[in-house]
């Protein structure tokens, strides 16, 4: 029997060890996609305690507390101490059996802490008290993490209306040992038929000092904005939809659609779709002419439970997984970009693990000369980011494609304790390769192949993105 999370965790061979202790452990990290705030980076924020660091605005744990019969006033509640929500996750934390939840737990407390004690409600006061001590450190500061991580690149996900003044901060003081630079994503100027579209009008004309009432003034005020966001390293941008679609109109169709929304009316689906095209399509077309990376994100159900998305708002754990069949879509999308040769550098990833063959076949359809993996699948995503879900999306992506030109894990991330993630992501990584190895599916190329796990831990991200780091 293996010990518990030992230093060979998830290597099943000695090829397996090789390739992830020689080649990929010690590789620096290029977290392209995330949700930390850059101001905690700006303002090198301590945390008081292992709960804010860990449970302030973790949705993935709170959804396991809950699932454990937890009352929301331990979970997320003003009412209840930092100590209090601790004690709850360490109660339900050791039912969680096979959860990437358990083994991310541990990898952090390893990792920062150099505790190899397991998390339960009977461990939680030692653990609680040995982290808190080492929180108060130096090291563990916001920046003191993220260069004890050995991360190089951090991409934040900012709104185009953003004054990105943190970004402007951190560049300016220069202490922070990554590169942090801003993600452009434009998901509130996309959602002509949400709640508030009329009042983000106004407040995207105000920052790119434009007075938006057509679609070609949104394309004016979103230059402006990709033009500052460029100055400030961008490189990469996100989209989050809800399926994909491709339903074209002209200009004066989409003028009267904005029309309506600025007077607050009703936006139908079918408005909806031809307003997000167009809009998606000039995006496109400067992602290319600048060499951003278009980023897209699909097939979520956020905020199912309307009793809490009315007490706690978006991203608190009331997502699940959609069922759409956007292949029609996607192609069709990316065949009127590519017929304009306005195509960029493009990244999906779906919620469902359904799509993952068809997006590896979609992905073999669109891609160009002179950039290696121009189209790709994202990394296992949200509900797929465990052991079987990063299995099955390598699986595919090495069925369909070139394995090699992958992109490697990204966080996705509220936490400064995440980066583990890709600890976790290179092992399944070099366990995988491994077993073709063993299974003589593959030549016992142990250079080659250490070239090949460092380029998709770290080096193909650096050219992809073309960050100088």
């Amino acid at each position: 029997m293996k010990k518990f999370m030992d230093e060979d965790f998830l290597l099943e061979s000695e090829t397996a060890k090789t390739l992830f202790h020689d080649y990929a452990e010690k590789m620096p990290i290029v977290d392209y996609h995330c949700h930390i705030q850059p101001q905690e980076i700006a303002e090198n924020r301590q945390f008081d305690n292992i709960a804010q660091v860990w449970l302030g605005g973790d949705h993935y744990k709170w959804r396991l507390i809950r699932s454990n019969g937890t009352p929301e006033s331990k979970i997320t509640g003003k009412e209840s101490s930092d100590r209090e929500k601790f004690q709850e996750f360490a109660k339900a934390l050791p039912k969680a059996v096979g959860n990437p939840l358990y083994h991310w737990t541990h990898l952090e407390l390893k990792r920062f802490f150099d505790c190899d004690i397991t998390l339960n409600e009977n461990t939680a006061e030692k653990i609680w008290d040995l982290c808190n001590k080492k929180l108060r450190t130096s090291e563990m500061s916001v920046q003191g993490i993220i260069s004890n991580s050995n991360v190089k690149l951090i991409c934040t996900t900012d709104d185009p209306a953003d004054s990105l003044k943190w970004h402007k901060k951190i560049r300016d003081d220069g202490s922070c040992s990554a590169k942090v630079v801003p993600a452009m994503r434009p998901d509130a100027i996309m959602r002509i038929d949400a709640e508030g579209y009329s009042d983000y009008i106004v407040k995207l004309g105000k920052i790119a000092d434009i007075e938006i009432k057509t679609i070609n003034d949104i394309r004016q005020a979103l230059k402006k904005r990709m033009n500052y966001f460029g100055d400030m390293g961008c490189r990469v941008t996100d989209h989050a939809l809800e399926y994909v679609f491709y339903n074209p109109a002209d200009d004066a169709k989409i003028n009267t659609i904005i029309a309506k929304a600025l007077k607050n009316e009703k936006i139908s689906n079918d408005e909806t779709e031809k307003y997000q095209t167009v809009l998606l399509t000039f995006l496109a077309s400067e992602y290319s002419k600048r060499d951003w990376t278009m980023q897209i994100h699909y097939s979520a159900l956020r905020n199912n439970n309307s009793n809490m998305y009315s007490k706690l708002g978006p991203d608190t754990g009331f997502d699940c997984l959609a069922t759409y069949n956007c292949a029609e879509g996607i192609v069709a999308f990316l065949d009127s970009l590519n017929k304009d040769n306005i195509l960029p550098k493009t990244i999906f990833y779906s919620l469902n693990p359904a799509d993952n063959t068809m997006i590896g076949s979609v992905i073999g359809s669109f891609q160009g000369p002179g950039v290696f993996g121009k189209i790709q699948q994202g990394a296992s995503w949200w509900f797929n980011d465990s052991k079987y879900g990063i299995v099955n999306q390598l699986t595919n992506i090495a069925n369909l494609s070139i394995l090699g030109n992958i992109l490697g894990m990204v966080t996705d991330s509220r936490s400064f304790l995440s980066y583990p993630r890709h600890e976790y992501y290179r092992r399944i990584l070099c366990n995988f390769i491994a077993k073709l190895v063993e299974n003589g599916e593959y030549p016992n190329d142990i250079d080659y192949l250490g070239k090949l796990v460092q380029n998709i831990s770290y080096y193909n991200a650096k050219k992809y993105f073309g960050f100088d780091i």
